[in-house]
């Protein structure tokens, strides 16, 4: 097995450092990995980032959305989050089996004196909360397994991000199940350091086998940069593979009672419709159609100035109304 261990916290270029490993590096060798990401939400294959984000919170406090290769839920990654991944052969491991790629961690957990067990699909608890979430990815003869670990995480910060504001959502994608989280330093005997406990979690998965640390050439490193840019990074993987959906929020504003309905499709605006008991001198239609098409990121807010939303809105400004569409 060969060692890997990333020096970036950026998520979009350890998620392009997976799967340059998973799909390029040589297939007769295992590796294990050790990353961690600065303040992002990491969403799941099949998942809606519109569903499953605050994204006010987001904006307001600098976290990074990120779409991984693997399915289940939405998770939040700061530095006192430790992330792991093992790529194997599939015929190491029976069907998705979760357990054996968690049972280090429950085992290392309980060298610090914390007892952890793995729970339901693909959860570490400790007295019945989540300190680790676990995916994984198959293509053909290989699996890629990976999981968060929650040595001392903002909670605040978790609870903000992943807290999509009232709405009401009707997609097909696949959504989160929200748990009771809560971090190891809140239950260890000690306070364990990020570095202690990597070392240990090192030890115990590594053991006295001979582990050949593979140092990534400046090839290598190009080419996951190349995969962040055009792919991990963009708006188009994170939020405009979202599955058609529709939504409906309403909000109060000084100047009125604002509710829209919206349909959405590839992350773009297919329909939209606003009601409420506003004040306003053209016709709403008007500016209904003009937002057709128009992407819902920050582009949304430009569109919203150039049309003069205050003749169409009176007193409701841009980012007011566009802070309440895309939530």
């Amino acid at each position: 097995m060969k060692y890997i261990e990333s020096n970036s916290t950026d998520p979009y270029f350890n998620l392009a450092l997976e799967e340059y490993v998973f799909e390029r590096l040589p297939k007769d060798e295992s590796y294990f990995m050790l990353w961690q990401n600065a303040n992002t939400i990491v969403i799941g294959k099949f998942q809606n980032a519109f569903e499953e984000v605050n994204q006010k919170a987001v904006d307001e406090k600098g976290i990074k959305v990120a779409r991984r290769l693997s399915g289940g839920g939405a998770v939040y990654h700061d530095m006192g989050n430790l992330n792991f991944t093992f790529i194997v052969d599939r015929q190491d491991i029976e069907g998705m089996n979760f357990k054996v790629f968690v049972e280090p961690v429950v085992e290392t957990l309980k060298g610090f004196g914390v007892d952890a067990e793995f729970s339901g699909r693909n959860d570490i608890l400790i007295e019945g909360m989540k300190i680790s979430g676990n995916s994984q990815y198959v293509k053909k003869d290989r699996v890629m397994h990976h999981g968060c670990i929650m040595l001392d995480s903002d909670l605040e910060k978790v609870a903000d991000a992943l807290r999509v504001k009232e709405a009401k959502f009707k997609s097909k994608s696949s959504k989160s199940v929200r748990s009771r989280v809560t971090t190891i330093n809140a239950h260890a005997p000690e306070k364990i350091s990020m570095e202690a406990f990597k070392a240990a979690l090192k030890a115990h998965i590594l053991g006295d086998e001979s582990v050949e640390p593979y140092e990534l050439t400046p090839a290598d490193i190009a080419e996951i940069n190349r995969l962040r840019d055009e792919k991990y990074s963009t708006w188009e993987w994170n939020y405009g593979k979202a599955v058609a959906y529709e939504m409906t929020r309403e909000e109060k504003f000084d100047a009125g009672l604002v509710t829209v309905h919206l349909t959405a499709k590839d992350g773009r605006i297919a329909d939209i419709r606003f009601y409420g008991d506003f004040f306003g001198n053209r016709e709403i239609e008007d500016l209904e159609e003009s937002l057709k098409g128009v992407i819902l990121d920050s582009r949304l807010e430009d569109k919203l100035n150039e049309l003069d939303l205050g003749e169409y809105m009176a007193g409701i400004s841009p980012s007011e109304l566009a802070g309440l569409i895309r939530g």
